[in-house]
């Protein structure tokens, strides 16, 4: 009996937990995102912007959002970083994509990098939040222009939105990071994952 209510508080105590990619062209913001996050559901200082260098590689984070344990990978954006992207695409849940809103002369550096990691076979389906980020700044483009500018075609039925963010003061995060648990909690893209995971 004891193993039995033992098993059955286990997995209802047991949260889920979700991997992440964050993507983007080369200084989108990825990692001070990144920063963010953990600065806003970690209780951890970040790393000030103005410390923060370009990544090389991968950086992680881990946070916990109510019963969901997220874990974000952080790829370096830089071209001839970007093969390296496909390597990690087996096991994402999702895909969050970092544009810099306030320099519309990349939009078509960043639809180009979008629309190659969108035609992966291994990511099919993968819910998608697009940050139109540095909001913070007058300057910068809106979400909605934004979106209008990558004009994403039909998406393989996936779940995905626009959504206006600064990294920098943390405005917007929040919310993306609730929609983005929200979609990944009911899509079919998660329940492959864990089907291809067997049982602890």
């Amino acid at each position: 009996m004891f193993s039995l209510m033992y098993g059955l508080w286990k997995q209802i105590s047991s949260k889920t937990e979700f991997h992440v990619l964050i993507l983007g062209i080369d200084k989108a913001g990825k990692t001070t995102l990144l920063e963010k996050l953990k600065e806003l559901y970690s209780n951890l200082e970040g790393i000030p912007p103005d410390r923060i260098v370009p990544t090389v590689g991968l950086n992680i984070g881990r946070i916990e959002v109510a019963n969901t344990k997220l874990v974000f990978w952080d790829l370096g954006g830089q071209l001839g970083l970007r093969s390296i992207w496909e390597k990690y695409y087996e096991e994402a849940h999702a895909v969050i994509f970092v544009v810099d809103a306030n320099t519309p002369s990349r939009f078509e550096d960043s639809k180009s990098a979008l629309e190659k990691v969108l035609r992966h076979q291994d990511l099919q389906g993968a819910p998608l939040l697009i940050l139109a980020n540095k909001q913070d700044l007058s300057s910068s483009e809106s979400a909605d222009e934004v979106a209008r500018y990558l004009d994403l075609k039909k998406l393989d039925e996936r779940a995905y939105i626009f959504k206006g963010v600064s990294a920098y003061d943390g405005r917007g995060i929040k919310e993306s990071v609730e929609w983005l648990v929200d979609v990944m909690e009911r899509s079919k893209r998660t329940e492959v994952l864990r089907s291809r995971t067997p049982p602890v």
